[in-house]
């Protein structure tokens, strides 16, 4: 079904070729990406610095970055900002908690000029489809999964200060990517839905970084065959193949879909120009999809469902194995959802922004329609992702045939996602079409012995095994005909609640802020030299977002940076906090201008005792491959409140993670790919020079590691490819120290 090939190619009249009249360099510049970034690109050269045309956050990340935007002198949004609150949509949590972000977030729209979408209304990627997107632009978006490709936008997912440069008229800074061809051919057989597409593209191309930190641009006679619901649906999962964003050519169909939208000035044509370049290439035969499973713990663990039900019992078996070793103090069992031959499921949920789309859910309802989820253990819910899509189901029967067959429907929330809802019990098995099932990602807390299995399928699927009592079951194995109802799109709901005072700043209202919304804490400039101790040694092959810092509880306590800090890889490495505290303790003496005599003894170890003077002591984390998933900063900024100065890896999983680390004045090293780190918690990275180095743009840095037991091995790190603004970043110490120099000046 899926072909990679790693030699570029050229597109000609719609053609793959391997050569062609213009030169590669002048043909890359007729990719449709090449053309929307130029169209952006503000900057000269080979770098780029892009302007965006809208940013979109939610009540996850707006307090944050709304609070850093104001601490460094901003005084309006220059371009239109949508806040959604879809994330800590569940205001019990945490008491009053997240209802004070909701207020405070309106609050800000209307002083600042912002867009506000209410609780509830709509989940942020569905809102930026239905109301910001346009053929031809670009959106920025504090969350991960910021892709809208399918509707001609190319959507980036950043950490907050990026959203916070925008907000401050400056640039977002990168060199050029790479453009990857997605070449699609054929048409979807009955019964596959997106969810099938992606997770096959996730399974071939996540492993070995295909196209990490590239572009993806989907065209050929196969987009033709998809309708614009299936297309977006493919786009919000292209994230988890690690790619930067995605485009898609647009056609009639997209048309549609605006004119749908009441939006058809958003149109326009796009198409590579007749002799594109493309630096490595991707073919899809969709006629060959099957109905595809993607089992614990990521999205790339893909089987398609034939073969995970036929291995079922020594598939899980592994599975089982491998929670056990990531786990110690849980009792997972995975094998015992095999009974007689058959695999049973206990959950299924149809949720968020790659789930609750129109299409999923009516097509869903067709195979539900006249059956029964039972009464046994297995349950159905199913989140629609915005309030008009909601409506549109309602009036069109769906949402009736749904509860007749035992679903629930709920309210547009990104719970499900996260860990915020729906909450499997103990070694439950749930099947979702959402987009991630990291662990904990459903909520349980193996740490404390509790633990589940998320597995991602296709509504489709979904909803046939839902008719089958929980036996998980491939919805191309069940006769039933799509009816296609057309979806009306009535944006009365919006018009009545969302508050949209983009270019109307009341600059005389307050700002609405409830005790648990806090400033952030001091952070210092780098000094001359950094002394680091590991206080996490991580050697999983790769380290997400949500163990850096957990989703779901943590929601509550985003806006308090604090608070936030205490849960900093408390569900992969619990002792972290409390060792990070430690060291920043001593650096607090230090600065006073005493000696913690740990320290002191390493100071001495190297040589020289008076160069505690000029040495910030902070904590560090080595993993071996951290920053995999969501794009919050908080994966960052929590260590940087804790004291941490540094992160150590053989690579970042992600540009967003590593530049959040930036953005919050961690130095980003690195190691070369054959260098052993047999080094472990409690030992010392000294790296003298580090604030002239970094200046200077200076990219390799010696070092020196004293070892727990006292000896002393030297160490080559790596800061690679820092930007001119980044290094002033890092000089700082965070971004909004720059922001606040830069206004001094």
């Amino acid at each position: 079904m899926i072909k990679l090939h790693k030699n570029g190619a050229f597109l000609v009249d719609g053609k793959i070729c391997d050569s062609a009249d213009l030169s590669p360099a002048e043909a890359r510049k007729n990719t449709i990406a090449a053309q929307i970034l130029a169209a952006h690109n503000i900057g000269e050269g080979d770098g780029l610095k892009i302007r965006f045309d809208a940013l979109v956050s939610h009540d996850i990340t707006y307090v944050g970055i709304i609070q850093t935007a104001r601490a460094s002198g901003m005084t309006e949004f220059p371009i239109p900002y949508a806040m959604t609150n879809c994330h800590n949509s569940l205001c019990a949590v945490g008491g009053t908690i997240n209802e004070d972000d909701h207020v405070f977030g309106l609050s800000a729209a209307k002083k600042y000029g912002g867009i506000y979408v209410p609780a509830n209304q709509s989940v942020i990627h569905s809102y930026a489809r239905e109301e910001l997107a346009k053929c031809g632009g670009m959106i920025l978006g504090s969350d991960s999964h910021t892709r809208y490709g399918a509707l001609g936008t190319m959507g980036v997912g950043e950490g907050g200060p990026e959203l916070v440069k925008q907000l401050l008229r400056h640039t977002y800074d990168i060199k050029f990517p790479e453009v990857v061809l997605v070449y699609l051919t054929g048409t979807p057989k009955r019964g596959i839905g997106p969810h099938d597409i992606a997770i096959s593209l996730v399974g071939a191309t996540f492993a070995d970084g295909f196209v990490k930190n590239k572009v993806l641009e989907f065209v050929g006679p196969g987009v033709k065959n998809l309708s614009a619901d299936f297309r977006c649906g493919i786009d919000v999962m292209t994230t988890e193949t690690t790619c930067l964003s995605s485009i898609w050519e647009t056609d009639d169909e997209i048309r549609a879909y605006y004119e749908a939208l009441g939006r058809p000035e958003a149109y326009k044509e796009l198409k590579p120009g007749k002799t594109a370049y493309y630096d490595s290439v991707i073919e899809i035969d969709l006629s060959k999809a099957e109905s595809m499973i993607a089992l614990p713990f990521h999205p790339s663990n893909a089987y398609t469902i034939h073969e995970f039900t036929a291995n079922a019992a020594e598939i899980l078996a592994k599975l089982e194995a491998e929670a056990k070793e990531r786990f110690p103090k849980a009792n997972p069992d995975y094998t015992s959802k095999v009974k007689d031959g058959k695999v049973y499921a206990d959950q299924g949920i149809i949720a968020g922004c790659a789930g609750g789309i129109y299409e999923n859910i009516d097509e869903a309802a067709d195979i539900l329609a006249g059956a029964s989820c039972g009464d046994g253990y297995f349950s159905l819910s199913v989140y629609p992702t915005s309030v008009p899509v909601s409506l549109a189901l309602t009036r069109n029967g769906d949402s009736a045939a749904l509860l007749e067959a035992g679903a629930v429907i709920k309210p547009s929330f990104c719970g499900p996602c996260f860990g915020a809802g729906d909450v499997p019990a103990n070694n439950g098995f749930s099947i979702r079409h959402t987009t991630r099932n990291f662990p904990n990602r459903e909520g349980s807390k193996p740490g404390e012995g509790q633990i589940s299995a998320v597995a991602l399928m296709d509504a489709r699927s979904i909803a046939a095994t839902a008719a089958n009592g929980g036996v998980i079951t491939a919805a191309t194995d069940i006769d039933y005909e799509p009816k296609k109802r057309p979806f009306v799109f009535d944006r009365t709901v919006y018009e009545k609640r969302v508050y949209n005072g983009f270019g109307k700043p009341q600059l005389e209202t307050d700002l609405i802020l409830g005790p648990n919304i806090t400033d952030w804490p001091a952070m210092y400039a780098l000094t001359d030299n950094l002394m680091v101790e590991l206080a996490a040694v991580i050697r999983d092959p790769v380290t997400t977002t949500d163990e850096l810092i957990p989703s779901g509880e943590s929601s509550s306590y985003r806006s308090n940076p604090i608070r936030l800090s205490e849960l900093t890889l408390s569900r992969r490495v619990p002792e972290y906090v409390g060792h990070a505290k430690a060291v920043a303790a001593a650096e607090k003496v230090r600065r006073d201008g005493a000696a913690d005599g740990k320290y002191a003894a390493a100071f001495a170890k190297l040589g020289d005792a008076s160069l505690a003077k000029t040495t910030a002591i902070g904590s560090c984390v080595f993993a071996n491959k951290p920053g995999d998933g969501s794009a919050r900063e908080q994966a960052a900024s929590c260590q940087r409140v804790l004291g941490g100065m540094a992160n150590i890896c053989y690579e970042y999983a992600t540009k967003r993670y590593r530049s959040n680390c930036i953005n919050w004045g961690m130095l980003p090293f690195t190691i070369d790919a054959d260098e052993a780190f047999p080094y472990e918690t409690g030992d010392l990275v000294f790296i003298p020079n580090v604030r002239a180095k970094i200046a200077a743009g200076e990219e390799v840095y010696p070092a020196k590691v004293v070892k727990a037991d006292g000896t002393v091995a030297d160490i080559t790190l790596y800061v690679r490819g820092l930007t001119a603004d980044e290094r002033d970043i890092i000089l700082a110490g965070c971004l909004m120290n720059y922001y606040k120099e830069s206004m001094t000046k």
